[in-house]
């Protein structure tokens, strides 16, 4: 199934960012809100391998749900003081969310090249569930 094309705002240099300009190389795309504890645990993981990360192989963005935070500078607060360092972008509310078909957060897809989705995790996978999950794209 293709992805749902986007364009979305970088949460810190406020450019437009597509799901198109991506193509090409697989993709790690995460969905979440700073107040989940279970997107906390989720995005503590996934800053060590974005640390370790060939984006030749694999890019990784995460995309903050705004519809789902208290208030929007709460997102970027928590970036700052958890020291993430990872390409955020900011969700219309909950447009991208609603048409990835999220039913809570975290959420992550893979993509392969092509930006079809191979697979989608929720908000019970594991981060090694994931790792499994992205194996064939990176080898």
């Amino acid at each position: 199934m293709q992805a749902p094309e986007f364009e979305l705002e970088d949460m810190f240099d406020q450019k437009q960012v597509q799901l198109k300009d991506f193509k090409g190389t697989p993709i790690m795309l995460t969905f979440w809100a700073s107040w989940c504890p279970d997107s906390k645990k989720d995005l503590a993981q996934k800053q060590a391998f974005y640390d370790n990360l060939d984006d030749t192989k694999l890019q990784f963005l995460t995309i903050n749900v705004t519809g789902r935070e208290g208030k929007v500078e709460d997102a970027a607060s928590f970036m700052k003081c958890s020291n993430y360092t990872f390409p955020v972008l900011r969700d219309n509310n909950t447009k991208t969310y609603d048409r990835y078909q999220c039913m809570g957060v975290p959420t992550t897809f893979i993509l392969d090249e092509e930006l079809n989705i191979i697979n989608r995790y929720n908000d019970k996978a594991t981060f090694l569930d994931i790792m499994n999950g992205i194996k064939s794209l990176i080898n």
